[in-house]
């Protein structure tokens, strides 16, 4: 990963949101606070509105609110697939909502270090 530094608040995100394992899945606020700066998580989805146009695949999917709910689907493809995705990785999703949220949240703070 590139230094911090060296890259736009995008560029950012876009590693830390490169590095969330399958079938987990952190929040916009948790990125946001993990690059210092914890009140910018409206930041952090407008960054993975853009993310869908990139070459390189960033997986969008994996970030949700602070509920669990998945409030970015509507910038996917279709409004089904961020659900499709995250439950191909083995989430239960209903009511646009992760099921058992804390047992799949993945804190950037706790796995990664600056």
């Amino acid at each position: 990963m590139p230094k911090k530094d060296e890259m736009n608040f995008f560029e950012q995100v876009f590693e830390v949101v490169k590095l969330i394992p399958p079938g987990k899945v952190t929040s916009y606020g948790a990125i946001a606070k993990y690059l210092g700066m914890a009140k910018s998580s409206r930041m952090v989805g407008w960054a993975m509105n853009q993310s869908h146009f990139l070459k390189d695949k960033i997986p969008a999917h994996r970030v949700v609110n602070r509920n669990g709910m998945l409030t970015g689907k509507a910038h996917f493809e279709n409004h089904e697939q961020m659900k499709f995705l995250l439950e191909k990785e083995g989430l239960l999703i209903k009511n646009d909502t992760i099921m058992n949220f804390e047992k799949h949240f993945w804190n950037p703070a706790d796995e990664l270090k600056l």
